[in-house]
């Protein structure tokens, strides 16, 4: 089977993983592919292809003959997609020969426009993998799966060290490693293939946190308000405006971190915020929240103690700290690029990924690119030729560390 083929296999499983759920995993509909991973292992010889109760498949692959000292290396994709977009099947639309211009997404009035999106010119000439506009694709993560399954069904194509398999659920929701099993896994790397463009070599992740922000106000009847009424709602509006206004998302880029409001409510009486704050320097990332709780301080100091509370959690951190200590996974997977006819596209991630919590629970986890772009939304799309790039990349940096024997 082609790797496309099987990626619109497996898009007909609709997996969005519940944020607001409290097992694991958050959905049972993730189950579903997970079992038809589990068969699609063993058919192709992974005898102890499994599922555990949380939804992790795990399987492994022997060494070939001689190759059995070799680095073991392991390779691993999320099954979950996110929830928005996705109240219905996808339905994938194929265009060959794609002509570089504007593309309808359907009969839904959404398109695709090389202006918004301009990695679209270097894909003409290429066979592109499109939703109808009113979905999701799901080849985030569903393309790393089937790459990884390519590779599966022609492992005995050429000579290998040990190779662990994973597909893990609940990626999308932040929980893709909460009940990973690393010493089942039993590999001493392992690549997520959980990237974009073909070629992408990811080892740098933010460093994360969420913070709750909840404002306690003084609500009294507005005629007799003076000096004594404390609003809620515009304390919290203050409180944003004590943030740099240039660090937010949609001014930032590259290694730039950045303060991302994601919700707001309130009342006159009571008022909450949700923050994500990121960056990928450690030092910075620890005065991002040393500003937000001087920012609790001074408007405490103004309105009285108890008006305000700032709550931060820290998430993940940046697993460049873990694979700066791992040359020979980064230098293979650049060699594997190259190998494959593309140049490695070095780029820290601007978000996180599973390898993040994977790099510090003791299995380092650089990221690959799938082939695939516009990730979380009915503009989501893929080529057949980016993707079957990336399995001619994991082939090869499969085949870099087998020459170590």
């Amino acid at each position: 089977m082609k790797v496309h083929e099987r990626l619109l296999k497996y898009v007909s499983y609709r997996t969005p993983s519940d944020g607001s759920s409290e097992t694991s995993p958050s959905s049972k509909c993730q189950f579903e592919l997970a079992h038809a991973l589990v068969d699609e292992l063993k058919e192709r010889g992974v005898e102890d292809a499994a599922c555990d109760e949380y939804c992790y498949v795990y399987g492994h692959i022997p060494a070939s003959p001689g190759k059995e000292n070799v680095t073991a290396i392991g390779f691993c994709s999320h099954m979950d997609t996110v929830s928005d977009y996705c109240d219905h099947d996808a339905n994938p639309q194929i265009i060959e020969n794609y002509d570089g211009g504007i593309i309808s997404l359907g009969d839904s009035g959404l398109i695709l426009d090389p202006e918004v999106f301009p990695h679209l010119k270097d894909l003409k000439g290429r066979t592109l993998i499109t939703t109808d506009g009113t979905s999701i694709l799901g080849a985030d993560d569903k393309a790393g799966i089937a790459e990884i399954m390519t590779i599966v069904e022609h492992i005995n194509d050429f000579e290998h060290g040990p190779i662990s398999i994973a597909f893990t659920p609940d990626e999308e929701i932040g929980k893709g490693t909460a009940h990973f099993d690393v010493k089942r896994f039993n590999a001493k790397y392992c690549y997520t293939l959980d990237g974009s463009t073909e070629g992408e070599v990811q080892y740098e992740t933010f460093n994360a946190a969420t913070a709750k922000v909840y404002v306690k106000g003084e609500n009294v009847h507005p005629g007799s308000a003076k000096d004594v009424m404390i609003n809620a709602a515009l304390v919290a509006m203050e409180f944003d405006s004590l943030l740099p206004a240039a660090e937010r998302p949609e001014r930032t880029e590259d290694h730039e971190g950045f303060y991302h409001l994601m919700s707001m409510g309130g009342t006159v009486s009571d008022a909450n915020m949700t923050y994500i704050v990121r960056d990928h320097d450690a030092s910075k990332f620890a005065n991002r929240q040393a500003t937000m709780k001087m920012a609790e301080k001074f408007l405490n100091e103004r309105y009285g103690e108890g008006t305000i509370k700032v709550e931060i959690k820290e998430q993940y951190r940046n697993m460049a700290e873990v694979l700066e200590k791992c040359p020979d996974a980064i230098d293979n997977a650049k060699k594997a690029c190259k190998i494959a006819g593309v140049e490695p596209i070095v780029i820290p991630v601007r978000g996180g990924t599973d390898g993040a919590n994977l790099s510090f629970m003791g299995l380092p986890c650089p990221n690959l690119g799938t082939g695939s772009y516009a990730f979380h939304g009915p503009y989501e799309h893929t080529t057949i030729e980016g993707m079957e790039t990336g399995v001619a990349i994991i082939k090869a940096l499969i085949e870099e560390f087998a020459k170590e024997a």
